[in-house]
């Protein structure tokens, strides 16, 4: 079988995701080459089982060659980099995973509840309800930065730096400026500086936690504590973010079915699974082949970069059913891969759950009738989601 092309501009130029044919170019490939290859030479998957698939078997699809479609791994050729949960293969990433599955246990994250709900009511009384805001600066950023930052033990006077910094890590992958790098490195000084402090003098935060866990037997190198507080900062920050932001602008467009989660609250946490599978915050992740392989007719080479879509997973029909290309809240909630599946499944999932929950709930009961507008994209190659989301919070 000849390989088919992509069409329209490469994987690894940011763009595609802001395409307003988008999702028909992901249908056409689930429809006619599910595993296609790109003219950047790269594999686009776009079936839930194939994703699924490839993300149980890191034996033969491994991570430690680089996880991002523009990841420097990939560039670099560093193998199972361990500055990096997300480029550790097994079985090492199986006991780093352990140590840090700890701190999110669905018990531990179900503490954070009424903290959580404090941190949200704070951030939309101080929101304007008359004018013009922007939803993602007053809402969706700022209470997932305020919880992990409180998480992680940083002082709310480093609120707006931290903000900055975590922008900075992810804007690196796609958009590698001199100042980018700069305060990416910044983050990377202050996160050694806050590992050092609460080793000597420790509090009741995650930092001085990991301290305190072991790795094989041994306490967490400076190195690991740095590398699981990074880790944590971007699984508990960004995807809730794009999250929170997809989900306002989705009912804002489906008034009737914001209407519905008003009048019946309780439907709420499975409101939150559509809205997962719908906004799909985490776009792409990949993985290099082993070995030779084929898959859907193709010959995948080792060393091969296969690009897990998981968006176009999320509404496969084949699993979601003739409307998975509908927005709907009344939807049973399904198995969506909106953080994706097996060894890497995202550390922040429960986290990102519960805040999404909490933030609809205090949300629609004030501002049930909020309106959006127009928003200006994130140009990623990893989310999709909202540098802006003009938006009123209509009582």
């Amino acid at each position: 079988m000849t390989p088919v092309t992509a069409p329209g501009p490469m994987l690894t130029v940011p763009g595609l995701f802001e395409r307003p044919d988008y999702f028909e170019i992901l249908a056409r490939l689930r429809r006619e080459a599910p595993v296609a290859r790109t003219p950047d030479g790269l594999w686009a998957v776009t079936r839930y089982e194939d994703i699924r698939m490839i993300s149980r078997e890191p034996h033969r699809f491994c991570s430690g060659r680089g996880v991002l479609v523009n990841d420097p791994i990939r560039v670099h050729g560093a193998v199972n980099d361990e500055t990096s949960l997300l480029h550790i293969d097994p079985p090492h990433h199986s006991r780093y995973r352990g140590v840090a599955n700890r701190q999110f246990t669905p018990r531990a994250v179900g503490r954070l509840e009424e903290r959580i709900r404090v941190i949200t009511r704070e951030v939309l009384e101080a929101a304007d309800p008359r004018g013009e805001i922007d939803l993602v600066g007053e809402i969706a950023a700022p209470i997932p930065v305020r919880v992990i930052a409180e998480l992680l033990g940083i002082d709310a006077a480093d609120l707006a730096t931290f903000r900055r910094w975590s922008d900075a890590v992810i804007e690196v992958i796609d958009h590698p400026t001199a100042e980018v790098y700069a305060e990416s490195g910044e983050l990377l000084t202050y996160l050694m500086r806050l590992a050092d402090q609460r080793r000597s003098e420790p509090r009741d935060d995650l930092v001085s936690r990991l301290w305190q866990a072991q790795y094989q037997g041994e306490p967490l190198s400076h190195e690991q504590v740095r590398m699981f507080g990074l880790t944590l900062l971007v699984a508990g920050n960004e995807t809730t973010r794009h999250l929170l932001s997809g989900t306002l602008a989705a009912l804002a467009a489906h008034p009737e079915q914001r209407a519905a989660l008003v009048r019946e609250p309780d439907r709420i946490p499975a409101a939150v699974e559509e809205c997962l599978r719908w906004t799909t915050p985490i776009q792409a992740f990949g993985r290099t082949a082993t070995e030779d392989l084929t898959l859907h007719g193709q010959q995948i080479a080792a060393g091969d970069f296969l690009v897990l879509l998981y968006a176009s997973g999320n509404r496969d029909e084949l699993v979601f059913g003739p409307t998975a290309d509908r927005f709907d809240v009344a939807r049973a909630p399904g198995p969506n891969i909106s953080f994706g599946f097996g060894e890497h499944l995202c550390l922040g999932a429960s986290l990102a759950r519960l805040e999404a929950r909490v933030v609809l709930e205090e949300l629609l009961a004030r501002f049930p009738n909020f309106v959006t507008g127009p928003p200006i994209p994130v140009q990623s190659t990893l989310v999709r989601g909202f540098q802006t989301l003009p938006g009123v919070l209509s009582p």
